[in-house]
Formats: C-alpha cells, sequence, structure tokens
C-alpha cells in the first residue's frame, strides 16, 4: 500500500498542526512555552522556512509555514518535534515519543484561504477561553507584531540589576551560538529574578529569537489594527484540520496546575509525569475533587489512559 502523498505547494501558507502522541500535554509552564519557541525558530533558521504564525497549545501546536519543498518542511517539521521530545522527557523523567510520528498539514491557496488560515491559528486561544482577545495570549506571539516587550515593562539594560544584567548576557550568547534555551537555563536564570523581572526576560528572549515574518502576515490584512479587527470579529474554522477539543475550555489544566502544586506540594509540575500508577490516581482523584475539569481532561493532565464508565 502506497502512503499517501502530502498536500504541498511552494511558496505558499501550509497550516501544520500537530498532536502529542498520547493525547496529554505539551506545555505545562512558562519554560516549555520558551524551549519549544526557542527550538522552533533555531531550526526555521536552519532550514530557511518561513514562519507567519505559531500557536502551541496545551496539548497541540499550531505553525503557519512556508516552505520551499516537501523535504524542507518534514525535516524543519521533524527537527522541532525530536528537540522539543528530547528536552520534555529530560525534564519529565520521561521516555519514548512525544508527539504524534506524522503531523497534519493543509497548503492555503491564494490571499483568502491565507488570511483565514493565520485568524485561525491566532484565535486558537479565543476559542478554548484561554483568553479573550487573540493578542492577549503570549504564546501566540500576536502581540510582538507590534511591540518588543508587549507583557512587560520595557527592559533597560543600563538600569537592571546584576542577576538581570547576567540573564540577558547568557541569553544572548546562547542565541549567539545558534542553540534554542534549556529548561534547566531557564529555572536558573528565573530562580535569581523577581517576578517583574521574569517577566521582562520572557518578553526580552521571544524578541531575540523571534523568526515570525509579521510583515508577511500582515500584507493579508494591510495593517495590525485591520488584523486586530479581522480576528475579534471572526471565529475562523480550518476544515483541512480535524481537532478534537476535549470540554469546552483549557483554562481548567491552569488551574490543575496550582491545585496539584498546592496539595502535592511540588517543586515542579513536570514531576507528575515521572509518578507511579497508584500516585496518579489518587493525582486524579485530588483533582476531581478541587477543579472543575471533566475526567478526561484531567487524564489528559497527568497522560494517563481514561476510561469511561
Amino acid at each position: 500500500m502506497k502512503s499517501q502523498k502530502r498536500p504541498f505547494q511552494k511558496g505558499i501558507i501550509n497550516h501544520c498542526y500537530q498532536r502529542s502522541k498520547d493525547g496529554g500535554l505539551l506545555f505545562y509552564s512558562y519554560s516549555d512555552y520558551l524551549v519549544w519557541f526557542t527550538i522552533v525558530c533555531t531550526v526555521a533558521r536552519r532550514y530557511n522556512v518561513t514562519i507567519l504564525a505559531l500557536c502551541p497549545m496545551p496539548d497541540h501546536v499550531h505553525k503557519s509555514v512556508v516552505a520551499s519543498s516537501v523535504k524542507e518542511l518534514s525535516d524543519f517539521m521533524r527537527d522541532c518535534s525530536s528537540l522539543y521530545a528530547l528536552r520534555f522527557n529530560h525534564e519529565c523523567k520521561t521516555e519514548g515519543p512525544v508527539f504524534e510520528a506524522r503531523f497534519g498539514s493543509a497548503p492555503k491557496y491564494g490571499s483568502k484561504n491565507g488570511r483565514t488560515n493565520l485568524m485561525y491559528v491566532w484565535n486558537n486561544p479565543v476559542e478554548r477561553q484561554l483568553t479573550d482577545k487573540a493578542e492577549d495570549y503570549r504564546w501566540n506571539f500576536l502581540a510582538y507584531a507590534a511591540s518588543d516587550h508587549p507583557f512587560s515593562k520595557k527592559l533597560i539594560i543600563r538600569k537592571a540589576g546584576k542577576a538581570m544584567r547576567k540573564a540577558v548576557a547568557e541569553v544572548k550568547a546562547q542565541f549567539k551560538m545558534g542553540l534554542p534555551m534549556t529548561h534547566t537555563q531557564l529555572k536558573r536564570l528565573f530562580n535569581t529574578l523577581t517576578n517583574e523581572e521574569c517577566q521582562q526576560l520572557t518578553d526580552h528572549i521571544i524578541t531575540t529569537y523571534n523568526v515570525i515574518d509579521y510583515d508577511t502576515a500582515l500584507s493579508f490584512f494591510n495593517s495590525y489594527d485591520d488584523l486586530l479587527k479581522a480576528v475579534h470579529s471572526t471565529t475562523s474554522k480550518d476544515h483541512d484540520i480535524n481537532e478534537d477539543f476535549i470540554g469546552k475550555t483549557d483554562a481548567h489544566y491552569l488551574k490543575m496546575t496550582s491545585v496539584i502544586m498546592r496539595e502535592l506540594k511540588l517543586n515542579d509540575i513536570h514531576d507528575i509525569l515521572a509518578m507511579s500508577p497508584d500516585e496518579k490516581f489518587d493525582a486524579f482523584q485530588i483533582l476531581r475533587k478541587h477543579s472543575d475539569a471533566m475526567g478526561e481532561q484531567i487524564a489528559k493532565f497527568l497522560h494517563m489512559k481514561f476510561v469511561k464508565l
């Protein structure tokens, strides 16, 4: 039986979509999102892939990219996935595949379909009730089209404290070496900073690594203001990508993180993935009691198999 040929057309937007292997969460913390983002940007530079939009969601990721060939696109997606899986497994003390082996992709022919796709990607967090407006979700990186520090006070290095200056220097060195940030680095750096400085460093890392081609993305809408008006007035669907959502909102995952950290007194949320089956069962019962999440969402959070009774 021949494998199905991947739909592709050179020079147009390809919407790439990828789920986790077991249906569980991919992102639990700022460090997860930053590690993933810096990997994607580093690999995009390596393959000369143009990125117009990104949106990592708790259990899946969206990328709107332009590549010169199927091989370039596939190599880009493979390296992004394998590098993040390596870092994620190391952080969670787990092993094995993290993403589904085959990613979904759909070419978007014409400016109308391209525009609709971009709105769909940016609006994913609104659809899942993570934010009221697309630009308020840090991890679709839309707000960075208008500012290099949309979620923090402007960082002025000469006025920054010693720990912040050291953190900025380390980020710069890592970037210049063509390397993404690691969980270990991020935890060490953030542990030396105040909450306000952590927000500044997060914006700084995103701005330093960011390869999103906002000029091309904005050309579908004429201006950033027009883009926001279009995004705010639509609930776009992508009929080429089959998204299966559990429950009405992904906000439960944020609440579950707070609950489990508090109730189990964990030092790191990633520790839940290294728990034994019995420990996960106990955690499941705690989350049943202290959150409004569906059982299937709790199972996704804990990377457990869920059996409906």
